[in-house]
């Protein structure tokens, strides 16, 4: 396909010459590992699922994350496409309809593994919390951002009664790892948007009050919060995952030569990053851990001469959200963290968390998207805004 000219103003043409390349080919990276990743998880997670009457095809796994993908591409590049106003939209609205879904989880949601926050319908499974998630980024980034141009607005108090009633619903589900993601990514907006220090350090102890009432009201958290801190119990999911490390070495087994993946709770979702590490070493899972850090850096230096508020707390809390999830994802999986369920960000196997993921990635490259040839001039300011 021809390159476009930079005279070009068709849609595609225009997205082009301003969409951040580098953040586009870092995702495009991030996608393709993912895909080799599965490929290698797929055998042990088809073994580990199949029944007794059944047996799912070692490549089962691969074949649906090519799905995925087929799918999640065009949501990303197509929401990339939008403008900046059309963004914030979306993600109000989708911050209403998925705040909405949560609220009927209890009535049309699934129970899996003592949670309900699924919805099921044919053979897949929708969980509202993954896409609420960049919404509600967004959503939030939008009524700070209102400060700086009033500040008498009670944005604050907006905001975090926005974050108490998502708090409240994915706490019900029980979800406490989802909770504590979106208050921090939130404190980090707030901070940003000039809350007060000693308003964030409350934050904190709110955060430690949610994981106690978690502590004391859960027994699954409190088990593994317990096996985290003492290694006592049961503790063969942490161990496993060091065993696939320990067994790769710095430079892995080679792909398909990896045994300590068979062992493996969900090899293809939350513990990919083991298998990984087995299969291709030490050394692969730094380079992907250093594709993240890529990444943020990436989004940050984006933002250092951006003037819109808007655009610099959403940005920043989508980077955030994404970054925190694949260190809690790569924690878990070396036992620097308490075992909780959740997907490395573009690598795991999955189908909201990809999509949603996919979702995430468009919003970025489309709140940072701008004409680096013509911003320098009084024109080009105005062809960039009205882009």
């Amino acid at each position: 396909m021809r390159m476009p000219g930079r005279a070009d103003r068709t849609v595609f043409g225009r997205w082009f010459w301003t969409v951040d390349r580098p953040l586009f080919i870092l995702f495009l990276i991030l996608i393709s590992l993912g895909l080799i990743a599965v490929a290698a998880a797929s055998p042990a997670a088809s073994q580990r699922l199949s029944g007794a009457n059944f047996k799912l095809p070692e490549l089962f796994f691969l074949k649906r994350q090519f799905m995925w993908v087929a799918i999640g591409l065009p949501v990303l590049i197509g929401v990339s496409l939008l403008p900046k106003d059309l963004v914030r939209r979306l993600a109000v609205l989708g911050t209403g309809l998925g705040l909405l879904l949560l609220a009927s989880l209890p009535v049309i949601g699934a129970e899996i593994n003592g949670a309900i926050r699924w919805i099921q319908f044919g053979g897949f499974q929708l969980q509202p919390s993954e896409f609420l998630k960049p919404a509600f980024v967004v959503t939030t980034a939008w009524i700070l951002s209102l400060r700086f141009d009033d500040e008498q607005l009670p944005v604050f108090s907006l905001a975090g009664s926005l974050l108490a009633v998502t708090a409240g619903l994915l706490v019900i589900q029980p979800d406490y790892g989802q909770t504590l993601l979106i208050g921090a990514v939130w404190a980090g907006q707030a901070l940003l948007a000039g809350l007060s220090l000693a308003w964030v350090a409350a934050l904190g102890v709110a955060a430690i009050a949610v994981l106690g009432a978690g502590y004391v009201f859960s027994p699954h958290i409190s088990g593994r919060i317990d096996r985290f801190l003492t290694g006592e119990g049961d503790t063969y999911q942490a161990d496993r995952a060091l065993d696939a490390l320990r067994s790769g070495g710095l430079f892995g087994t080679g792909p398909g030569g990896g045994e300590a993946k068979y062992s493996l709770p969900e090899p293809h979702t939350d513990y990919i990053f083991a298998v990984i590490g087995e299969e291709f070493g030490i050394l692969a899972c730094i380079a992907v851990a250093g594709i993240f850090l890529a990444m943020v850096i990436r989004v940050l230096s984006q933002l250092i001469e951006e003037e819109d508020p808007f655009v610099t707390l959403a940005a920043s809390g989508l980077a955030a959200q994404i970054a925190l999830q694949a260190f809690v994802n790569m924690g878990v999986a070396t036992s620097l963290l308490p075992s909780k369920g959740m997907t490395l960000p573009f690598i795991s196997h999955g189908g909201s968390s990809f999509i949603a993921l996919c979702l995430t990635a468009g919003m970025l490259l489309a709140l940072t998207r701008r004409n680096r040839f013509l911003k320098a001039s009084p024109f080009g300011a105005k062809l960039q805004a009205a882009e």
